[in-house]
């Protein structure tokens, strides 16, 4: 394998395909430079025809593997694995697999991601499923929300699991050595939420975990950083990222339309520019989900992506490939108690 940085792009996937995935590409490799090699899975006629449309050329660092078979955005999980092999989504995690590539990013299947990634990469250690997680931005920094969107039903057990993968997480990708922890719920009080939380609670405080676990933690202290890692199900913080980014959608469309009003206003906005394009960065959304607990780097991008977002979402599978980001998950997962082990035959189920 080449020593330079070899990423894998499901070139197919998303809502949009080649029309954000290519030019994100580009955009993503004159970050990333000349050094950055890509494999990009997808049909070699398209991929070539959009490589061509590019004012800059990726000649030397573009590689095209063909196919025309494409994971649908509606299959579920168990039905990709059946169908799925030889598709760009599959070739693209295969590559990780077979060392070929660091680290692979897809806007496909949620479901069929985190599916074929077990599959094909296996869990790092003594894990029942894989889970996606977000860097969620907040008056302190960032807080790394998980799952938000690979598991919609969790028992106890598993929000357990994902407590000490957002550790280990939030220590590898933010640099903070030991990071605080919440558990999702309706409130504050040990009474509050559903059996499989009030369990969760139960474990994360009673079972000798080493981790600095703060309790129960309401919506509302998501933007606040009240806590670095927030813990949830799939269902619940997909919903969560979903209204977040709407809410952001909004006030962003809101206050374009206020500054766009009259002359007085858009000259407002005009010397006020530098500070409303902090403001708007701010406001968006995760741009990229790293499937936590495989054995590889593996990066969703929201299937609704647009070019900036998927390119944000190769450049964070570039830095975590870079910093050995999956052995440092394994190291944590290990010191905190879960020695490495085969992967249980669950059910995999997941949503976008």
């Amino acid at each position: 394998m080449s020593q330079s940085l070899t990423l894998s792009i499901d070139a197919m996937g998303g809502d949009h395909g080649l029309q954000i995935t290519v030019p994100a590409l580009a955009l993503a490799a004159r970050k990333l430079g000349p050094d950055a090699r890509f494999i990009v899975h997808g049909d070699e006629a398209q991929i070539t025809a959009a490589l061509a449309g590019q004012s800059r050329s990726l000649a030397g660092q573009v590689e095209i593997r063909h196919t025309d078979k494409v994971i649908a955005s509606e299959e579920k999980p168990a039905t990709a694995l059946r169908r799925g092999k030889g598709s760009s989504m599959w070739n693209a995690v295969e590559a990780v697999k077979t060392g070929e590539a660091q680290a692979a990013v897809s806007a496909g299947n949620t479901g069929a991601l985190m599916a074929v990634s077990k599959l094909l990469l296996r869990m790092s250690a003594d894990l029942e499923r894989p889970c996606l997680t977000a860097s969620w931005p907040t008056v302190k920094g960032f807080t790394t929300v998980l799952d938000v969107g690979a598991n919609v039903d969790c028992d106890a057990e598993r929000l357990v699991e994902f407590a000490i993968l957002g550790e280990a997480f939030h220590r590898a990708a933010h640099g903070v050595e030991r990071p605080t922890i919440g558990l999702l719920n309706v409130g504050s009080e040990d009474i509050k939420g559903h059996e499989e939380v009030r369990e969760a609670h139960r474990m994360l405080r009673e079972g000798g975990f080493d981790l600095d676990y703060h309790g129960f933690v309401e919506g509302d202290d998501l933007t606040k950083g009240v806590v670095d890692v927030v813990v949830t199900d799939g269902f619940t913080g997909n919903v969560a990222l979903k209204t977040a980014e709407g809410v952001a959608k909004f006030i962003a469309a809101e206050l374009r339309a206020a500054l766009t009003s009259s002359t007085t206003s858009r000259l407002g906005a005009l010397m006020a520019r530098k500070a409303l394009i902090s403001f708007r960065e701010r406001l968006n959304p995760p741009a990229a989900a790293p499937l936590l607990g495989l054995n590889g780097v593996v990066v969703k991008s929201h299937g609704g992506a647009e070019t900036a977002d998927f390119a944000a979402a190769i450049i964070v599978a570039a830095d975590l490939a870079k910093n050995d980001f999956a052995a440092e998950i394994a190291r944590s997962m290990t010191r905190l108690g879960f020695g490495a082990g085969q992967p249980s035959a669950s059910a995999l189920e997941g949503g976008e």
